[in-house]
Formats: C-alpha cells, sequence, structure tokens
C-alpha cells in the first residue's frame, strides 16, 4: 500500500491535499497540532470513501514529537510521498516585528519542515516524491508578512537544494507556491477587501485548496517525472516570477 504524509493535513489546504491523495490511492497519515476536531473530520471522509487513513497531533517545533511520528507503523513500512504543508501566518507590519515572533514563524514553518523530514527520511523509498507548499511571498515578500515571507523563501531554497541532492537517488523535490486562497487567512477579509484582491488576479478568483491538491497530485505522480527542484506557483495570474 502506498503511504502519502501530510503536515498540517486536517485543515485549509492541507486538509483538500490529504483528500486528494487519497483519491489517487495514497492511505494518509495527516498531522495537525491540537485542534484534533477537523483533522479526524477529514479522516472520517478519507475512510467513508474506502480508503485508510489516521491523523498524529504532532507539534512541528518539538523534536520529540516529530520523533514519534517516525515510529509510525506506516512509516516504518515505507513512506511514498511527504507533503510538508504545515505553517504559521500572523500578519505584522514589518517595521513592528520583533525576533521573538520571527524566531517562532522560522521554527514551525522552516525548522519544523526540516525537522520532519530528517525524522522520517531514512523511510522514504527510492522513488518517493516531496512536495512542499511555500507562498508566493516567499519569492515577493511582503509588507505585512516579513518573517513569513523570510521562512518561506529559507523552505523553497533549502528544498531545491533537496533535490539537487536527492536527485541522484531517484527521488524528486517541488515547491508549489500558492497565491490567494481561500483559507483561514483570508477568512478576515471584509467584501470590499476580497473584491480588491480579485481584481489583482488576472483570472479574477480567488483560488480553492483544491486548486493547490491538484497542482500536488501532478507533481507527485509519474506525470511529472522529470520535474525537479521547480517552484511552481499556482496564484492565477496574480504574480509572475
Amino acid at each position: 500500500m502506498r503511504t502519502a504524509i501530510v503536515t498540517g493535513g486536517g485543515r485549509g489546504i492541507g486538509a483538500a491535499i490529504s483528500k486528494r491523495l487519497a483519491k489517487d490511492g495514497y492511505r494518509i497519515l495527516l498531522t495537525y497540532c491540537n485542534s484534533s476536531k477537523p483533522a479526524e473530520m477529514v479522516v472520517d471522509e478519507i475512510r467513508d470513501s474506502g480508503v485508510d487513513a489516521v491523523a498524529a497531533n504532532c507539534d512541528v517545533t518539538d523534536a520529540r514529537e516529530v520523533a514519534l511520528l517516525a515510529t509510525h507503523p506506516w512509516v516504518s513500512e515505507g513512506v511514498d510521498v511527504l507533503v510538508l504543508n504545515h505553517g504559521r501566518y500572523d500578519r505584522i507590519d514589518a517595521k513592528s516585528l520583533d525576533f521573538e515572533h520571527l524566531r517562532r514563524t522560522m521554527a514551525t514553518n522552516f525548522e519544523g519542515a526540516f525537522l520532519v523530514w530528517e525524522s522520517v527520511k531514512s523511510s522514504l523509498r527510492d522513488n518517493a516524491r516531496i512536495c512542499v507548499i511555500g507562498s508566493q511571498l516567499g519569492t515577493r515578500g511582503s509588507a505585512h508578512g516579513a518573517d513569513y515571507s523570510a521562512s518561506k523563501a529559507a523552505l523553497a531554497l533549502w528544498a531545491r537544494s533537496l533535490a539537487q541532492a536527492l536527485g541522484p537517488e531517484g527521488k524528486r523535490v517541488n515547491i508549489v507556491a500558492p497565491g490567494f486562497v481561500d483559507t483561514d487567512i483570508l477568512a478576515g477579509d471584509s467584501p470590499e477587501k476580497r473584491a480588491s484582491r480579485i481584481q489583482e488576479v488576472p483570472l479574477k478568483r480567488i483560488g480553492t485548496p483544491e486548486d493547490i491538491a491538484g497542482t500536488v497530485s501532478f507533481l507527485v505522480s509519474e506525470k511529472s517525472n522529470y520535474i525537479t527542484g521547480s517552484v511552481i506557483h499556482v496564484n492565477g495570474g496574480l504574480y509572475l516570477p
């Protein structure tokens, strides 16, 4: 049985990825941090479709909890796909950002991804695929999310370096960089702000978690066998690097 790990797989983009990969035939080991109800709902939905799934509470900033993730029987049997999707974003003006907040964001978004990779790397199968969820802000920056932008930029460059190192082993690593997506990050937008965002996007709509999940599905499939080390921007034309 093929196994996929999806960190932060119980909500938003992570939930959509978990469901899409289950549809593609992977049993799903998804992680969440503290809030179990949304994750269990995703697990129940996947199981109802006839695919096995399990949720694990894992704070990716805690090396001990991440190490426990690696002891799960499915991991020991071998991992085919690793999706590093977890993250935190707090809207803070770059001029007001303090070191402690920067440290917490980096610990979650970048260091947490490294800890998960380090913990499960020995269980990755020979043709394993790794997909990192970055952000357009990791390329263009943000006046209201400098810490987030920095963490996603570090994540993307680390992933591209990993792609070069793992290529000779047959393993592939790619980065998906979403633009505006209908998740909790945009939930607080006023109708006017949402309309303004839509006007910025050439395709004239906000992205859906399923848009991102479809791209991940492609990148971990055999259809993308000659793609590695790439940053795929999924943003409706909002930002064209």
